[in-house]
């Protein structure tokens, strides 16, 4: 590993976390599930979580985009996080809720299985993805962390829609 990580848009620097008296820098983390699946986001882009409400459909888009939604005052594409990272589909919790993420000059929702906590991970924690997280997929990882000896994936959720599919929503809504 070199002797610094640029992943989270700061540097950490090897051993900082160790040495007696120093600052330890995190990042504050809203982790949540898919299934079996942890993942997290950095709390600065996410604006609130919400009980899951009905949406309107719009015609001829992807089966990730489960429609339109308001809020504030605006609409807001509302996507299933599941099919948008490829993951196989679940039955329905009543844990299920909606995540208003802050990304680029706007809003994307995403339909999570459940929130479990806000943490802070030091920034030292935070690793590339690895080589093993590919495709489609891989562009939504900022990084991966260990949790309670599980892995979890930060997602970047400025990626979650590129500027070409926001365009397309916009039209289309």
């Amino acid at each position: 590993m070199s002797s610094s990580l640029h992943v989270y848009g700061k540097k950490a620097r090897d051993g900082a976390a160790g040495a007696a008296g120093a600052r330890v820098e995190t990042v504050p983390l809203v982790t949540f599930a898919l299934g079996s699946d942890l993942l997290a986001a950095d709390v600065r882009q996410v604006d609130r979580v919400i009980k899951l409400r009905e949406v309107a459909p719009v015609p001829n888009t992807p089966d990730w985009l489960l429609g339109m939604m308001p809020y504030r005052d605006s609409t807001v594409p509302l996507l299933d996080l599941r099919r948008r990272l490829e993951l196989p589909d679940a039955p329905a919790l009543e844990e299920r809720r909606i995540m208003i993420f802050v990304a680029g000059s706007g809003f994307t929702a995403a339909v999570v299985d459940r929130v479990l906590d806000v943490r802070g991970v030091p920034v030292s924690d935070l690793e590339p993805p690895p080589p093993l997280v590919r495709g489609l997929s891989r562009e939504y990882v900022r990084a991966v962390f260990r949790r309670d000896e599980r892995i979890a994936i930060m997602l970047d959720a400025d990626r979650l829609l590129s500027a070409t599919e926001r365009l397309q929503l916009a039209a289309a809504s």
